[in-house]
């Protein structure tokens, strides 16, 4: 860990994902739905969104994700391989849905480190 918790962490860039299926979601939502995966043991949490308020082809803007997001991890492989880590995380209420804002600045991710 960079920092000694508790910590809050930003990055910023344009995430991107290889379109390999035919489901709803967008790059945001995917990174959420991928750091689920790697925080099963952890009390970390993650946001990710763009901040024009539009993530690929969905109408929000990214999502959230905690070591519950991924309890069935069979089934957030499934919809990652599937790009549709939208229908995933929206069956958990874990999207980020905000007005478009007409200003696509960047993608931000939001890494919230609790402390012990």
């Amino acid at each position: 860990m960079p920092t000694e918790a508790p910590a809050v962490l930003l990055s910023g860039g344009e995430t991107i994902v290889t379109i390999q299926g035919d489901g709803v979601g967008g790059p945001n939502q995917e990174f959420a739905l991928s750091a689920a995966l790697e925080l099963t043991n952890s009390d970390i949490v993650v946001a990710s969104v763009d901040t024009d308020g539009i993530d690929g082809n969905s109408e929000v803007a990214g999502g959230i994700a905690t070591r519950e997001t991924a309890d069935t991890i069979s089934k957030a492989r499934e919809a990652l391989e599937n790009n549709d880590a939208g229908r995933f995380l929206d069956c958990r209420d874990e999207l980020n849905v905000i007005e478009a804002t007409g200003t696509n600045v960047n993608d931000l991710q939001v890494f919230v480190v609790p402390g012990r």
